[in-house]
């Protein structure tokens, strides 16, 4: 693996000149985690901001009955990490884990941070990523509010339906709100239409 693909997706924003992506990937170190390993487990404190450009994660806590709910999923291109441990400097309340073998680049907070008040061009961009996450998070909360649990697995089909070749059917319905039965249920009702 090289590093040009991890300065694209710093480049592609069109916040960060090819120049500067390059010197920015250059501080990243490669990382690779096999499948069912986690690259956060709860109760630590989120370290590392990892750039995924091989494989397939998901985030996941517990409820107060100690069961599995997926909260999101995480493809080739995206970073992964805790928002919330990772910018606080608290203790994680959810879990990182490889559905399959991955591999990426990551870098650590300290570096991360050395990094933004060096180059306001990667500022810009940490800022831009923020944005789409929190609107990701609004967008998936609202959805879940609104929209029937055949409608969320229609929209989880069309708009990652390579979650469904990597994911267990169980952590699946966990992501959509909804039990495996229901999710069975669902997924037969749309085979017949």
């Amino acid at each position: 693996m090289s590093k040009e693909t991890l300065a694209k997706f710093f480049h592609n924003t069109n916040l960060v000149s090819m120049t500067v992506a390059r010197e920015i990937a250059g501080q990243f170190s490669y990382k690779a985690v096999s499948k069912h390993d986690f690259l956060l487990t709860e109760g630590k404190i989120s370290d590392e901001y990892y750039f995924l450009e091989k494989g397939y994660m998901r985030a996941f806590a517990h409820d107060t009955e100690g069961n599995e709910v997926t909260t999101a999923f995480c493809s080739p291109g995206q970073v992964v990490f805790e928002v919330a441990s990772f910018f606080n400097r608290t203790r994680s309340m959810e879990n990182l884990q490889a559905l399959t073998d991955c591999e990426g680049w990551f870098i650590t907070y300290k570096q991360l941070n050395e990094l933004f008040h060096a180059l306001p061009e990667f500022r810009e961009f940490g800022r831009s990523i923020l944005v789409k996450g929190f609107s990701d998070l609004k967008t998936r909360m609202l959805i879940t509010i609104t929209e029937t649990a055949e409608e969320r697995y229609a929209q989880l089909l069309k708009t990652s339906p390579e979650t469904f070749q990597h994911a267990p059917l169980k952590t699946i319905a966990s992501y959509l709100g909804i039990t495996d039965t229901s999710l069975s249920r669902i997924r037969k009702e749309l085979a017949k239409k």
